[in-house]
């Protein structure tokens, strides 16, 4: 939420009377909101007021599919020119796009890394999603409070999914293959025959 100031607050800051900051909220050269009985000046006002530029806003692009056969599809072309669509009417400077081809279950992508870096170089302001799970099957509130540790927020464009149902079959089958490979070791013969019967449900069934 944008910061506001009190009539005195802006008046020290300015080193003038506060009747000098009313005089100029009431004859329009200074924008303020009524909060209560008070007159409060947002910081983007004052900005405007004293001559300064906006700043501009660095938005990163993150889109994300699970496998090269959804890429070949267009699928990620065709999400990040959604987004970029989307930083553009928002009027973000978009100075970087970053992709991952892999499962939202898996915690080292190569993007995903990209994106910690950015974040902690302070080189973005706010990163930009399609849906919530692009970023993170699992574990995406915790993600976006780390991001914010940094001054950075996450922007979900969408928050309901559609489709995708491809992809979320692929993760299913990814979690239940690497606990029975937990449970029973990868060389097990029950763990070969989970993996079989799992893979041939889910091949008939597409």
């Amino acid at each position: 939420m944008e910061r506001l100031y009190k009539v005195s607050e802006v008046a020290k800051m300015l080193n003038v009377s506060t009747v000098a900051v009313r005089k100029w909220i009431r004859s329009g050269k200074l924008r303020a909101k009524r909060v209560g009985k008070l007159w409060m000046i947002p910081e983007s006002e004052l900005k405007h007021f004293l001559g300064e530029k906006p700043r501009e806003i660095r938005a990163v692009i993150y889109a994300r599919v699970s496998s090269h056969k959804e890429r070949k599809d267009g699928n990620l072309d065709r999400q990040v020119e959604r987004l970029r669509s989307y930083c553009s009417a928002k009027g973000y400077k978009v100075v970087d796009v970053v992709i991952d081809i892999a499962s939202g279950l898996k915690e080292n992508r190569t993007g995903l890394q990209k994106l910690f870096n950015l974040v902690e170089n302070h080189q973005v302001d706010v990163i930009v999603v399609e849906f919530r799970d692009r970023l993170t099957r699992f574990g995406f509130e915790y993600l976006k409070r780390y991001f914010k540790s940094h001054n950075v927020r996450v922007e979900v464009v969408e928050e309901s999914e559609k489709g995708y149902l491809e992809e979320l079959v692929e993760d299913f089958v990814s979690i239940v293959i690497s606990f029975a490979g937990r449970i029973y070791g990868k060389r097990s013969q029950k763990f070969r025959k989970i993996k079989k019967v799992v893979e041939e449900v889910v091949s008939n069934d597409s």
